[in-house]
């Protein structure tokens, strides 16, 4: 799939901006914070109707303007569709070829895209939450309905907590109301967990085989899911739920005396290992940044896996926080076969003779030339 067009209007810097791409290699090119990862971000925001640098999506609206609007249209392997996103100050309102959506579920996932930026080379070294937002946003655009019960899911955790602070722990009331939030808890939470070990599954399988290219078969990388309690069988739904339940019976004291939920998707984690050791303990600064390159461009084989063809890929400012191998490799990988978005202070920094044909932006202070 690519993008053919993009019309953003009142997004962020950008007033008014309608772009042609190329179906391979675009570059967008300027300093820094002239508003090259906002037209990266819009994609991003097309795919999954949310942005990866924000949860508040009023920050998405040019300054004064009441709206922001974003659409674009896009070949893919059946045809074109048309993509139309209006981001307001009370909610969102998605069409797909004119219709409008009832639900963002029906929206989220039409243009698939992968994004590559600074801050992913922090998977292996980086927080939990970064791992479980590379996780979310790879899920969620081939699989719509698991965003739901992630939403849900973090909607019930707010509440159960909230429950947790006011109460003291003795009160049969508020027991028996944090009784409700646990089932709800682990009914939504056994659908993520699935999902995520589903997916890591089959993101290992790519991983290795690229990791293995990339290290000349010196290294193996391993991807282990890391839920925050112990099971017996992820498969089985039912077995999960069990096991959910009758951990967070347990820890209920322990949750009231800290305040907050102790169990349950939103403390999982993923281990990355390199020949069997942790590559966060373990690893040099190459091995992690080769371990981040791999898990990236196995997304791509994935998603192309999922959904039959690859998805458009975004790279912010990234290239030049690689090696010369490392960026010959990226390159070799979605050069001619993946449509590829590449964000730089300089086209010097991108390598041009390695990228081959491309269509080449100039963006300052929001407005975009092409050359």
């Amino acid at each position: 799939m690519h993008v053919k067009t993009l019309r953003l209007e009142h997004y962020r810097n950008i007033g008014l901006l309608e772009l042609s791409f190329h179906p391979g290699v675009n570059l967008l090119i300027g300093a820094n914070a002239q508003g090259k990862t906002n037209i990266l971000e819009s994609l991003l925001v097309l795919s999954l109707t949310k942005s990866h640098r924000t949860h508040n999506d009023k920050e998405l609206i040019g300054w004064q303007a009441e709206s922001a609007q974003l659409s674009a249209v896009v070949e893919k392997k059946y045809g074109e569709t048309r993509l139309d996103l209006r981001i307001g100050p009370h909610g969102k309102t998605a069409k797909v070829n004119g219709l409008e959506q009832r639900k963002l579920s029906g929206f989220i996932g039409t243009l698939n895209v992968v994004m590559f930026a600074p801050e992913d080379l922090e998977i292996v070294k980086g927080s939990p939450a970064v791992r479980r937002r590379f996780m979310d946003m790879e899920i969620g655009q081939v699989h719509p309905s698991y965003l739901h019960h992630l939403q849900q899911y973090r909607k019930i955790v707010m509440q159960k907590n909230n429950e947790i602070k006011k109460g003291d722990g003795h009160s049969a009331a508020s027991r028996m109301m944090v009784d409700v939030w646990n089932e709800q808890l682990a009914a939504h939470g056994v659908k993520i967990i699935k999902n995520r070990q589903n997916f890591i599954n089959k993101l290992q399988v790519w991983a290795q085989e690229i990791h293995g290219s990339i290290t000349g078969g010196g290294e193996r990388i391993g991807i282990v899911y890391k839920p925050s309690f112990d099971c017996e069988d992820f498969q089985d739904e039912t077995v999960v739920f069990n096991q959910f339940m009758i951990k967070l019976s347990q820890v209920k004291d322990q949750e009231y005396r800290r305040g907050s939920c102790l169990i349950g998707p939103h403390r999982d984690d993923l281990a990355l290992l390199i020949d069997g050791k942790d590559a966060f303990a373990f690893g040099s600064q190459g091995q992690q940044r080769t371990a981040a390159l791999s898990l990236k461009l196995a997304e791509l084989e994935l998603i192309r896996e999922e959904v039959g063809e690859y998805p458009v890929l975004l790279l912010d400012d990234v290239l030049s926080e690689l090696d010369r191998t490392r960026q010959s490799l990226l390159i070799d990988t979605f050069r001619g076969k993946v449509q590829t978005f590449i964000t730089a202070t300089g086209i010097e920094s991108v390598g041009p003779d390695k990228i081959g044909e491309a269509r080449l932006f100039n963006v300052r202070e929001g407005s975009v030339t092409a050359v």
